[in-house]
């Protein structure tokens, strides 16, 4: 492994947030009424930037120069990769939010085992300095707070989870499930695809030539290529998003894909868009993480993998208050230990 070069492992932030149910500008709108610069100014501090956006009547989807930013009425989930300072966005998107009468009633923070973890600067030293720096910067009023090392066989690939919430009720849809794949040691054949070639439309060519547009038809898809190799999209489907983001150098190689569902969709669909994910990159090793509160999504991840010669090597599963149950779960390709 190299010694040192870009981390592809993401950070992820969820903040959930209620205002007055009499004010229809805040179920309609909310946290979309933020201006552009605000966002800039926040995504600033966290060292990144806008490179593409799309939008519908549901939410807003921005791809980052290190991954994604989706911002809905009254949630917003930022998601960066890099040596990106992800939880220094907390406080300025509390106080924005204060400004539009919303008060924060949620927030998760999710990530992997970062690949090159003396490259990460402060706050994201280690896990228990990011959970001393969130509950510093979260009010009082979330008093359920968890903080949670998932583990699994290989060291490398526990998964990280701090979630807290108030108790007024407005909290994570019962109904939802958030999807995280992290995915190593990509096919390098594979790989190559997404070293840069063409010009301006090199980001739609390579939506088209690696399969990635075939993952879910329905979406609307903004993607971006970046210099000299990289790739990120945002699918924009009705109210729900998925994304994936790629580093694709030997030595470090790394791809996410990130789906948002519903636990009522039908469970065959759950399982061809995992699939035809994977198969993108054809990974060696794969770590997927479903945050729901029903069992029915993460029972058929295995029936997923198998297909594709990846075998489960661990299993984990933590409940969260009022966030749901996380399910943790390894593999890697069955040819491999």
């Amino acid at each position: 492994m190299a010694v040192s070069g870009f981390e592809g492992f993401e950070k992820r932030l969820e903040l959930h947030f209620f205002g007055d149910d009499n004010d229809p500008t805040v179920t309609t709108m909310g946290l979309r009424l933020l201006d552009f610069e605000s966002l800039e100014n926040v995504l600033r501090v966290v060292q990144c930037t806008v490179v593409s956006a799309v939008g519908n009547h549901f939410f807003d989807a921005y791809v980052l120069s290190e991954s994604s930013l989706f911002v809905y009425p009254t949630k917003i989930i930022i998601k960066t990769c890099g040596t990106t300072q992800l939880l220094k966005s907390i406080r300025p998107l509390i106080h924005l939010a204060k400004n539009l009468g919303l008060t924060i009633c949620g927030c998760r923070y999710t990530r992997g085992t970062f690949i090159f973890p003396k490259s990460q600067p402060f706050p994201h030293i280690n896990f228990k300095q990011e959970v001393i720096y969130i509950e510093e910067n979260l009010p009082n009023n979330l008093c359920f707070r968890k903080a949670s090392v998932m583990p699994s066989k290989n060291p490398s690939y526990s998964w990280h989870v701090f979630s807290a919430a108030s108790d007024n009720g407005a909290h994570f849809s019962d109904g939802e499930f958030t999807m995280e794949v992290c995915m190593t040691e990509l096919d390098r054949v594979l790989a190559r695809k997404f070293f840069k070639t063409g010009g301006d439309s090199a980001a739609k060519e390579m939506t088209e030539l690696t399969g990635i547009g075939n993952i879910n038809p329905r979406a609307l898809i903004c993607d971006f290529v970046f210099d000299p190799c990289g790739y990120s999209m945002n699918g924009v489907d009705g109210d729900r998003y998925s994304t994936i983001h790629v580093t694709p150098e030997d030595g470090f190689s790394y791809a996410s894909f990130e789906y948002v569902g519903s636990v009522y969709d039908d469970q065959d669909d759950i399982v061809e868009t995992l699939k035809k994910a994977v198969q993108v990159f054809k990974p060696a090793t794969v770590s997927v993480s479903t945050t729901s509160h029903r069992r029915e999504v993460w029972t058929r991840v295995a029936h997923a993998m198998e297909p594709l010669g990846l075998k489960c090597r661990s299993f984990a599963m933590d409940e969260f208050p009022t966030a749901g149950t996380v399910v943790f779960q390894t593999f890697t390709a069955a040819r491999r230990k």
